[in-house]
């Protein structure tokens, strides 16, 4: 158990959109790995196989954080705040929609101190 922090930040482009988001996400990376805290952060697109027909949108990061701090700080860094701003918000962006969520690898309430019987 740890206190990573992980985060699956899904975009759904615009029709037509899907290499241009595509690209700017991509220029998130090299400035997002050298953060405090950030292990992994990787873009990546839905591609085609028979074992995983599942449905969500077609590009996701991929993000790792040391621990919520890291990822909050992250979410409050300048860039990623003009990329929202201009890239999903904007009535010109690029995504229709989006989706972050983030997700810890210990069970709820994990060393929460036992009650005597």
């Amino acid at each position: 158990m740890s206190s990573k922090v992980y985060c699956l930040a899904q975009f759904l482009p615009k029709p037509g959109q899907e290499q241009a988001l595509f690209a700017v996400l991509q220029s998130l990376e090299p400035n997002t790995l050298r953060e405090d805290g950030c292990l992994q952060y990787r873009v990546t697109r839905q591609i085609a196989s028979p074992f995983a027909e599942g449905k969500s949108f077609p590009i996701v990061f991929n993000e790792i954080w040391a621990d919520m701090a890291a990822f909050e700080a992250h979410c409050q860094r300048r860039e990623i705040v003009e990329f929202f701003n201009t890239y999903c918000l904007a009535e010109d962006g690029l995504a229709a929609d989006w989706n972050v969520c983030v997700y810890s690898d210990e069970p709820e309430e994990y060393d929460r101190p036992q009650l005597p019987l």
